[in-house]
């Protein structure tokens, strides 16, 4: 297989810069692309193909990736190492490829959770889905309660030291068993690098301990919903529209959770936004990166024209003590 003939000689200069993931070596770009939606085997593969090539045009290295994720499960997965394989040979190195296991993946007693042996059959099923020799970051994608947590991250030990994985994370995690999780990891000699966890202007609830937590363990922070499943754009400015995700009950947003006084709260964001000459989008992926500890934010698209947009966020991302204080209010 060949690879894409025409990838931007120049994509390192864009608006896409990148931070260290903690105390370590590794670095993220500030945006990096979810693959939640809108990359499984219902969906557009066209277009599928044409985010992935336009985010890494434009420096996006970080593809982010669950082994659920996609409809049917898996999906998302299997798609990408087909693109992968058939447009990107050679540039495998330049990228940086995240999965996780913990939620719902296959029937019976070990199709979840955080136990050996549903971690190590799920990174060896995500390997051969994306036709990885490796992954570089694998993830505990949520706390299991049924599971001790020195299993679990004993599992994720061993991945690395199998060469499976170069790092490890955990997602979700309730910040006494993410202080557990990192004492572990580091007396296993594989230290936990990254976080992740939902962020944004409607979810600042990691601001008091996870990132300040984070931080003093040396571990990396990434976001994911910084637009709140799209309740941070314009969509739903002038209520809720047909195929819209809280239309459909599709991910976390739910239609009930657009009242009038949500309606209210993302019309006056708005307007800040248009007097910053930006959309809602944009502000809201800008002031994710107020924090120094939020290394990088995962961005889910459906086009390459919303890709476009939110790039376009970091042309701007400073706010005045007035802003911010206008944002803290609503």
């Amino acid at each position: 297989m060949e690879s894409l003939s025409n990838i931007n000689a120049n994509r390192y200069q864009s608006e896409v810069q990148y931070r260290f993931c903690g105390k370590t070596g590794l670095l993220l770009p500030q945006l990096s692309l979810g693959l939640w939606h809108n990359f499984g085997e219902v969906d557009d593969a066209q277009e599928a193909l044409k985010m992935l090539s336009f985010a890494f045009d434009h420096g996006i290295t970080h593809f982010d990736l669950a082994n659920n994720y996609g409809t049917p499960f898996g999906s998302a997965e299997k798609n990408f190492g087909h693109i992968l394989k058939k447009h990107f040979a050679g540039y495998r190195d330049e990228m940086l490829i995240s999965t996780k296991a913990g939620h719902r993946m296959w029937d019976g007693p070990y199709g979840d959770g955080g136990s050996r042996k549903n971690l190590m059959a799920s990174i060896d099923q995500s390997l051969k889905r994306m036709q990885l020799d490796y992954v570089d970051i694998f993830y505990s994608h949520r706390y299991d309660e049924n599971t001790p947590i020195e299993e679990t991250m004993n599992a994720l030990s061993d991945i690395v030291k199998q060469g499976k994985a170069l790092y490890v994370g955990i997602s979700k995690y309730p910040e006494d068993k993410a202080q557990e999780a990192y004492k572990i990891l580091k007396q296993n000699g594989t230290p936990c690098t990254i976080y992740q966890g939902r962020y944004s202007i409607f979810s600042k609830e990691i601001e008091t301990e996870v990132l300040p937590s984070a931080e003093k363990n040396g571990v990396g922070f990434i976001g994911f919903s910084p637009l709140a499943q799209g309740l941070l754009s314009d969509k739903y400015l002038h209520g809720i529209p047909e195929k819209s995700r809280a239309a459909l009950s599709y991910g976390f947003l739910k239609k009930e959770q657009i009242t009038q006084e949500t309606i209210l709260k993302i019309t006056q964001l708005n307007a800040l936004a248009q007097k910053r000459g930006q959309t809602l989008a944009q502000m809201a992926l800008a002031w994710c990166f107020q924090k120094e500890q939020v290394n990088s934010v995962i961005i889910g698209t459906s086009s390459v024209k919303q890709l476009q947009d939110n790039i376009s966020a970091l042309k701007n991302l400073s706010f005045s003590n007035e802003e911010l204080q206008i944002i803290e209010n609503i």
